[in-house]
């Protein structure tokens, strides 16, 4: 037979899926929000109360700095207690094992049965599961308490990428002054600018048209800076 008309069934390429369980992505993707539209709102209200450039920059640098460092510590200590949770968990679950395997085993097997599988197809399944220590514990991990022990969140990780993420987006607002802008309407084309941007980035990364994130960051970032504003204008003209 001529290997022209030999037909083989086509592979099928599978798609990699994104991490969506990591320590980075959320934290990074709020503090770089929290970042532009806190540091942003902050200068509105000083610029709203009529300070001057240099205080300005002083009083955003101050923010940037303060908002890193809070989001860092917040995420952390989040990420650390939720670590800690997990593990104590887990060495519950592997006491368990040990203490009463035959009720873990008949846990399992009921689990599997209610998933769909016959009952001596579920028993079977189990017994070769609990057959092998190191898989055992595992799974009853990731089946009762939903978590993969081997993909813990990291509480640097997400610290790290809290940090930088919020100093990158709190930087936007505060550059204009820092090289000599004297009123708001840079920073604030800057920082639409940055709001769009991140907003859309979001979504493309959420699987959403790039104009809804944008749009939804933009409409927040903006009302904040207006609220801000009003009120340092209320405040300045009351104190001058």
């Amino acid at each position: 037979m001529s290997a022209d008309v030999l037909s083989f069934p086509s592979v099928e390429k599978h798609r990699h899926h994104r991490d969506v369980t990591g320590g980075w992505l959320r934290p990074a993707v709020f503090g770089a929000m929290d970042g532009l539209v806190s540091n942003f709102a902050l200068i509105s209200g000083v610029v709203g109360g009529g300070a001057v450039n240099s205080v300005i920059v002083i009083t955003g640098l101050a923010g940037l700095a303060a908002g890193a460092c809070s989001m860092a510590a917040g995420e952390y200590t989040s990420v650390a207690s939720q670590t800690e949770l997990m593990r104590a968990e887990i060495e519950i679950e592997k006491a368990e094992l040990a203490r009463n395997p035959d009720g873990e085993l008949a846990e399992l097997t009921a689990l599997y049965n209610a998933r769909g599988l016959d009952g001596e197809t579920a028993a079977k399944v189990a017994q070769q599961i609990t057959a092998q220590p190191e898989l055992v514990w595992r799974v009853h991990v990731r089946e009762e308490l939903g978590v993969d022990p081997d993909q813990l969140p990291s509480p640097y990780l997400a610290a790290s990428s809290s940090f930088s993420a919020f100093a990158a987006g709190a930087a936007i607002p505060v550059l204009p002054f820092v090289f000599g802008a004297s009123g708001l309407l840079v920073a604030a084309i800057v920082s639409v600018l940055g709001l769009v941007l991140a907003g859309g980035v979001v979504a493309r990364l959420t699987a959403r048209p790039w104009w809804t994130g944008a749009l939804r960051q933009l409409t927040l970032g903006g009302f904040a800076a207006v609220v801000t504003f009003g009120i340092g204008s209320l405040v300045g003209a009351g104190l001058s």
